[in-house]
Formats: structure tokens, C-alpha cells, sequence
């Protein structure tokens, strides 16, 4: 069996491992890389394995760093089943086309920038999206759902069965049975895992055997603030936004997963008298489906969040909550300078309205920029956590003045301590463990910690391939 790292090595995003055996070649995840123009080559380069001999392919979540290359592997010729959670297909339902559409206008953009460039850029071929809204929505009907924790056999020489891993609505670890000659060995990747008792979702499913083990290490070099803490920071950050400065509070946060947490989280403080009369603004068509998926799958909330809803259903909660549409809305939002609460995609203020609204709130120090979530190099997001003085966004120099408050307690991810918890509730080690989805100092550090339990552990690099 032959195991290549073509993404999520050595950094966190465009997560992708390809499997083959004499019998069987088939990807864990194919996700789309993010943070500059680095990730941009690399989205655009030529897939290292052939599209039409790929039998399948295993999608931990919706995510698109995970997800976010699958129509451009179907439009190449890829024409197996992508199989994954009941909950996660849902979620590409929107995720996808909606990463497509994004590509289309980012494309167009660019398209008209160099026609109305004085430089050579005007000779350049024309700037084309990875992939079209008609090719994301044609991939979606090679997506097959799955339930979790049922076994699955998706070739004759493979078996595997997904386990809930409290990162997003659908979010698994995939436990996957290869067969080769004659010969079983157990794979076991995390996906990414969630922070234990966090809202709204279950902890991470607890595995306790496998002889190779991925797991994921965003967080692996350091510890989350304490939940109690984090929630003390964010009531702060918007009392002393909306009643002491009279300005705005822009949160970026992605669509799945980010958007839901944070409107419980809101919900949570007003019933308890903590935040009060908020006017909360959804920008993201992408979230307002999200967000109705999410209420679809109300089985896989944990007891807290269920009691939320219920609760929120019964009584007057003094909250106004608008979700966006169309784009005349979301322009709008730009008549309002105080009081107002916007969140909106992406998580890492590298695409989409977010961008538009960072135009329009970054330059007044009355308002606040609520960075809740995990920042890739690269991206602009991370350019404001690391405090840059001006962002460019769509070719205009922005000052920046608004304070940037970074809550990392409410990450999706499980941070440090976390992972090592999961780590060792294994029985024995694993033969191998394969640090990855990490930037090099938190991957390096969370891999030294688990040699420390004297298990056998790399961080493979960008295109590595490993025999057993």
C-alpha cells in the first residue's frame, strides 16, 4: 500500500492523501488550498494522479479546504462516488456552487483589472475559476450520504465506517480497512477534530485501535483561553463596540459551522441578561442555508443546545436577527455606522462580502473587527490578527483603524491538550502517526508530544509518498 501527502502536509489547508493498492486507488478529502497567491498556484497546478483511475473518494467534512477541489476532480474525469456524512452532503449542497460562484466573479474581476491596466498584464491569458457553477452542481450527484457509525463497503477490498468528530454539522473521522493481498491494515484519519464541550455539537468519537493514524494539528503547538474567559472577551467586545463607542461589530466567520456557533452564542447571553436589544445581521445566502441545515440536523446536537431551541421557541427573546438575500441588501449595510452586528463570510476575510464590509468598517476606530477563528497564512485575515496597518482589498488601500479583538476560545478545533487527550485514549500506539492539516511550527510541535508517548511520529511534507 502506497500513501501520498498532496495537501494539508505541512500546512493546514487543501487537505488530500491518496491510497493505492494493486487493487484499489482511492483519496481521503480533496480540498482546495487558501492564503495568497502560493495557494492559488497550487490550486491551479495539474492533479498528480490521474482523475479517471480514482475509484472513490472519502470526505471527512464540508469544509472547503477538504471539499473544495472535488468538481474540478469530477470535471477532469473522475466518475466514482464521493462518499460521506447525511449531514455533510447537505452542507456541499450549498458550499460548493457557492465556491464556484465566488471563483466566476473573482475571475471576472480580475479580467476587467488587467483590461483596464496600463501594464502587461493586459497580454495576459484571460483569468478563468477553477471550476464552473455548472461543474459544482453536476459533482453533487456522485455524492453519496452515509450514516454515522454504519459500515460501509465501498470496494471489494475496502471497508470503513465514519464517527462523529464535534468539528462541523457532519464533520467525521474516518476509520477505513484496506485489504491488500491478503493482508488487513487499519487507517484512521481525524478529519478535524473538535474542542470537547464546546456548544451546540457532540464531543469527538473516541477510537481506540488503528495501525496508521492522520491527525490533524492546526492547534497542535498551543492551548485554547478557558470557554468562561472567551465569553467574557466577546460580551465585552460588543458592550464596549455598540454602547461605549456607538460603532459596529464586523465577526468574518465561515458559513458552516462559525456562523451557527456564534448566533447560539448570542442567543445564550441575551437570555441571560449579559447582551441586550442586539441588531444581528447574517450577510451570506451561504449561511442562511446553512444555517436551516444545521436545524435540520437537530439529533446531533448535544443536550445544551438542544434545550436552547427548545427554550428560544417558547419565550420573547429581545433580539433582532436578519439574514441578507440579495445584493442590494447586503450594500445596505453600508448606511450603517452604529449599533449593528454583522456577520458574514469568509472566515478568513479572503473572499466573498466580508470584504466589502472590512471596506467599510476597518477605517472608523469606533467599530470592532471579532476575529473568532482560525487565520491561514497568507490570507487577510491572518494580515490583521498579525497587525498590519492598512489592507489592501480589491486594489484600494484601506487604513486600519478599527481594534481587532482575537478570541481564539471559541475555535473548532481542538487545541493542544485536546488532541493529545484523544491521542491517548488509543489502546496501543499505532505503527505510524502522521502529523498533518498544521503549519510547520504547530505540526512539529504537536508530532514532538507524541514521540514523547513513544509513538512513531512524522510530519510529512507537501508530495511524500510512504510504503507498507
Amino acid at each position: 500500500m502506497k500513501i501520498t501527502f498532496l495537501g494539508a502536509a505541512r500546512q493546514v489547508t487543501g487537505s488530500c492523501y491518496l491510497i493505492e493498492t494493486g487493487a484499489v486507488r482511492f483519496l481521503v478529502d480533496c480540498g482546495l488550498f487558501q492564503g495568497g497567491r502560493k495557494a492559488d498556484a497550487l490550486n491551479a497546478q495539474a492533479f498528480r494522479f490521474d482523475p479517471r483511475k480514482i475509484d472513490f473518494v472519502l470526505l471527512t467534512h464540508a469544509h472547503i479546504d477538504h471539499s473544495g477541489l472535488l468538481p474540478r476532480l469530477a470535471a477532469e474525469g473522475f466518475d466514482g462516488r464521493i462518499y460521506t456524512t447525511t449531514a455533510t452532503a447537505d452542507l456541499l449542497e450549498v458550499l460548493l456552487p457557492d465556491c464556484a460562484h465566488i471563483q466566476e466573479i473573482e475571475a471576472s474581476r480580475e479580467n476587467r483589472r488587467r483590461e483596464q491596466s496600463k501594464s502587461k498584464k493586459r497580454h495576459q491569458e484571460p483569468a478563468v475559476p477553477l471550476y464552473t457553477t455548472a461543474q459544482a452542481e453536476a459533482s453533487l450527484s456522485q455524492v453519496s450520504p452515509v450514516g454515522y457509525d454504519t459500515p460501509l463497503a465501498p470496494h471489494p477490498t475496502v471497508k470503513c465506517r465514519f464517527r462523529d468528530a464535534g468539528h462541523i454539522l457532519g464533520s467525521a473521522i474516518i476509520e477505513v480497512w484496506v485489504n491488500d493481498e491478503g493482508k488487513e491494515t487499519k487507517l484512521v484519519f481525524s478529519g478535524d477534530l473538535g474542542q470537547p464541550d464546546r456548544p451546540i455539537l457532540r464531543d469527538p468519537t473516541i477510537i481506540e485501535e488503528t495501525d496508521i493514524l492522520f491527525v490533524e494539528s492546526t492547534y497542535g503547538d498551543r492551548l485554547h483561553k478557558n470557554l468562561t474567559s472567551t465569553v467574557d472577551e466577546v460580551v465585552h467586545a460588543i458592550n464596549d463596540t455598540l454602547l461605549r463607542k456607538k460603532g459596529n461589530v464586523v465577526i468574518p466567520a465561515f458559513a458552516v459551522g462559525r456562523t451557527q456557533e456564534i448566533l447560539y452564542l448570542l442567543y445564550q447571553l441575551t437570555r441571560q441578561g449579559r447582551l441586550k436589544d442586539l441588531n444581528i445581521y447574517v450577510d451570506s445566502p451561504m449561511a442562511t442555508r446553512a444555517t436551516a441545515i444545521t436545524l435540520k440536523h437537530m439529533e446531533m446536537f448535544d443536550d445544551e443546545a438542544q434545550e436552547l431551541y427548545a427554550w428560544r421557541e417558547k419565550n420573547h427573546i429581545p433580539l433582532k436577527l436578519t439574514f441578507t438575500g440579495s445584493a442590494e441588501e447586503s450594500i445596505a449595510l453600508n448606511s450603517i455606522h452604529s449599533g449593528a452586528i454583522i456577520i458574514s463570510a469568509s472566515g478568513m476575510c479572503d473572499a466573498g462580502r466580508i470584504k466589502f464590509h472590512l471596506i467599510n468598517n476597518l477605517g472608523r476606530k469606533q467599530n470592532t473587527i471579532l476575529i473568532t477563528g482560525f487565520q491561514a497564512e497568507g490570507t487577510l485575515g491572518r494580515r490583521l490578527v498579525d497587525g498590519a496597518k492598512t489592507a489592501r482589498i480589491y486594489g484600494n488601500e484601506v487604513a486600519v483603524r478599527a481594534e481587532i479583538y482575537t478570541v481564539g476560545g471559541l475555535s473548532a478545533h481542538a487545541d493542544q491538550a485536546a488532541l493529545l487527550h484523544w491521542l491517548k485514549q488509543f489502546k496501543r500506539p499505532p505503527v505510524r502517526t502522521f502529523v498533518v492539516h498544521g503549519e510547520i511550527h504547530a505540526a512539529e510541535a504537536l508530532a514532538e508530544r507524541i514521540g514523547a508517548m513513544n509513538w512513531k511520529a512524522n510530519v510529512p511534507g507537501l508530495g511524500d509518498s510512504v510504503l507498507f
